[in-house]
């Protein structure tokens, strides 16, 4: 497996250019299989944010496709106090149209507070099939590490041409810019 880098459409370390989303509207065509996103120290303007996608098929902008979705996360505090290993079921949807929330809290936007990870879609050109994706995604807030499995498709035979990243809430609904981080589109082969 070969990851060849398309794009970074996310490089930010200042608050000066924050943004509230993240929309990458070209390159994810059927050149790859497969495309993964990676994300490294995402850093939320307003505390207790998680970052999130939601994808979109040819030229729409709306953004509500639907997603089923399932996750389960582990955590570790930093003073070994605290530990679990536990299925989320606020972290899934049903068919949702809502933002996927990619992890867990990143509780301060202060320097040591982050999150990063990867997002992998699979077969996002083609025209028969549902459309699977899985991530791992690692965020860091509060004194506590927790580490985010999630898997689902977007289910539609469409194909996917669009993908949007944001920061939401708990409830899913859109909070605050992304203040610094790192995105990184790559096809793989």
């Amino acid at each position: 497996m070969a990851l060849t880098l398309i794009s970074t459409p996310l490089d930010i370390t200042t608050s000066d250019t924050a943004v509230s989303s993240v929309a990458i509207t070209s390159g994810i065509d059927d050149t790859y299989d497969s495309y993964e996103f990676h994300f490294v120290n995402m850093v939320p303007s307003t505390n207790a944010s998680i970052l999130a996608f939601q994808v979109d098929t040819g030229t729409n902008t709306s953004y509500n496709q639907q997603i089923t979705s399932t996750t389960f996360e582990a955590e570790h505090d930093e003073g070994d106090s605290g530990t679990a290993l536990q299925y989320r079921t606020n972290r899934d949807q049903a068919n949702g149209t809502e933002y996927q929330q990619l992890g867990e809290y990143i509780y301060s936007n202060t320097a040591d507070e982050c999150g990063s990870g990867a997002l992998t879609l699979y077969a996002p050109s083609s025209g028969t099939y549902v459309k699977h994706w899985t991530s791992v995604f690692n965020a860091y807030g509060n004194a506590v590490t927790q580490v985010s499995y999630h898997a689902g498709y977007v289910n539609t035979a469409t194909a996917i041409t669009r993908i949007r990243f944001a920061m939401v809430a708990n409830d899913m609904s859109a909070q605050g810019n992304i203040e610094a981080g790192t995105i990184k589109m790559f096809g793989v082969s």
